[in-house]
């Protein structure tokens, strides 16, 4: 499988399943973007890891619990949770549309 293509046993949420997850105390959210991204608006519970430096950061985050991970549109999310589950991470998750579809949800950002 290459290193950019989704996995069939990935998961993946929409927007508001993840907030009611993350706010039941059911995990973390990481968002991959680009510090200038980043910058310009994220979803309030978000933790900023920039894809770039998700191998870095790995020992910080919980390899048994739900890790949402969101991005821009899905596509660079759906590659981190890829590799975190090559990491041996049992529960990466995609937030399917990124933070596009956080704010059509009317989701809090944080700016």
């Amino acid at each position: 499988m290459s290193l950019f293509s989704r996995s069939s046993a990935g998961s993946d949420v929409h927007p508001t399943e993840a907030a009611t997850a993350l706010a039941a105390g059911g995990g973390i959210l990481i968002d991959v973007r680009e510090p200038n991204e980043w910058a310009g608006g994220h979803a309030a519970p978000a933790r900023h890891v920039p894809l770039g430096q998700l191998h870095s950061h790995m020992a910080s985050l919980p390899k048994d619990q739900p890790i949402y991970v969101i991005c821009e549109s899905g596509g660079r999310s759906s590659l981190a949770c890829e590799l975190l589950r090559r990491a041996g991470f049992s529960q990466p998750i995609n937030v399917r549309g990124g933070t596009n579809a956080w704010l059509r949800s009317g989701l809090p950002i944080v700016r």
